[in-house]
């Protein structure tokens, strides 16, 4: 079901075939005509989900959509200070969709002779058009995705002329959600893939977001035209201490593992509830409200209980800290009643049920980039994984940094250190099952 549906979405209207990323949803039933509107926590989620699939079967078709979304993400949404702006309008001059759409004399307009038919039969542009006169560039479900070296050439031109186009109106505010999103997306994406671009400019995001929406006391949620302002909400809390989570994983830098503690930490003091367990939307600082929300329902976003779950299981691989452990096991317990009667409104917490269950733990010591390597060839969803620089927690303790080992562990329980990539497959076979 889940293949059957990225595949529908990537033949579709919602996903841009000409310059990458995905539309915010589609407004018919054979998934054709999209709302143009692109939104960037849209595209930080769809590049994360075709990366695990990728990661599950290897088609290559699903990677190609990752690269095209960050590469849309980073070109198209980039703030001058290193951030990335929040979304593109679905209309540009007035006129939804007309950046975005063709006709086959458009074609011909653009396109040398011999590229004009490859063009209009991959993507189904033809005279009467698919859509008010007009093509939206589609594939038929289940037709390959991946383009021949003619449709490619043709992708590109194309691509030109539309940047000669009236452009749609781009949300210029930065939030700090929605970076700290995908900040957690670009450095899964680099570890699994080995794109350094994609890594550095995860660190390039993230530290922005530690200088620029952080004052050392508060995190804020917003920035727009030099400064930062309102305080942030739980979401942000979380998604900053996943992002920094990621990027520890990345890069192997102690740094962004006690920022990821430490965003954790100011997330349990300002937002935890004590008496009920979860945690507030609003700060225990904000403006006092009738009623204080709790967020549990996934929307277009995680709710922020979800992501709370995933990154306090995380960073309790990281600190033994019984606030952390007590806040998982109450948050999803008071959660437990709407996980068994409604689960598909809480996707993102259901995600994380297997680490609640059985969190593994991957520990390399040393310089062993080929165990690194192996760790990474792997989708562990159910894993926190340490390396480069260590430090004073649990998942370093009693570990030699000489000779390099890996250690696979679930629950703290290890098997035997792995001193060659071959003894690590073996091990790691075990825990995908």
């Amino acid at each position: 079901m889940g293949l059957r549906t990225l595949d529908a979405m990537a033949a579709g209207g919602i996903y841009d075939h000409i310059v990458g990323g995905f539309c915010r949803y589609s407004t018919d039933a054979q998934w054709l005509v999209p709302h143009f509107e692109k939104m960037l926590t849209d595209q930080a989620q769809l590049a994360r989900a075709y990366l695990h699939a990728w990661q599950d079967g290897g088609r290559a078709e699903y990677m190609a959509v990752v690269t095209e979304t960050l590469d849309f993400v980073l070109r198209d949404l980039s703030t001058p200070e290193g951030a990335l702006y929040s979304s593109f309008d679905a209309d540009a001059g007035g006129v939804e969709g007309s950046h975005a759409t063709f006709t086959l004399e458009e074609l011909h307009q653009i396109l040398p002779s011999s590229l004009v038919g490859p063009a209009a039969d991959w993507w189904g542009i033809t005279t009467g058009g698919n859509w008010e006169g007009r093509s939206i560039p589609v594939r038929p479900v289940g037709a390959p995705l991946e383009r021949p070296p003619d449709v490619e050439e043709a992708r590109v031109l194309l691509a030109a002329a539309r940047a000669e186009r009236v452009q749609p109106a781009r949300d210029e505010k930065v939030l700090t959600e929605w970076n700290a999103m995908t900040v957690a997306t670009l450095a899964e994406v680099a570890a699994a893939t080995g794109r350094a671009d994609y890594g550095q400019r995860a660190e390039e995001i993230g530290g922005f977001l530690w200088a620029s929406m952080y004052d050392g006391e508060r995190l804020k949620r917003s920035w727009q035209g030099g400064r930062a302002r309102h305080l942030a909400v739980a979401a942000d809390y979380a998604w900053l201490a996943e992002a920094s989570f990621r990027l520890s994983e990345w890069t192997g830098r102690t740094l962004w593992r006690e920022r990821s503690v430490h965003a954790v930490h100011q997330l349990i003091d300002l937002f935890w509830d004590d008496a009920s367990g979860g945690f507030f939307t609003t700060g225990s600082d904000a403006e006092a409200l009738v009623v204080r929300p709790k967020e549990f329902l996934d929307g277009a976003v995680p709710s922020s209980n979800s992501i709370a779950v995933t990154a306090l299981l995380h960073v309790g691989a990281l600190v033994d800290d019984p606030r952390v452990e007590q806040a998982i096991e109450r948050t999803v317990g008071l959660a437990g009643p709407l996980l068994e009667r409604h689960p598909g409104a809480l996707a993102d917490m259901v995600a994380a049920l297997p680490m609640v269950n059985g969190r593994n733990e991957i520990v390399i010591t040393g310089n062993r980039t080929d165990l690194l390597t192996e760790v990474r060839a792997n989708w562990l969803p159910a894993a926190v994984v340490a390396w480069g620089q260590t430090d004073d927690g649990p998942l370093f303790t009693d570990r030699p940094a000489e000779p390099g080992l890996a250690y696979v562990c679930e629950g703290r329980t290890c098997q035997m250190p792995a001193a060659d990539a071959t003894t690590l497959a073996g091990q790691l076979e075990k825990l995908i099952g």
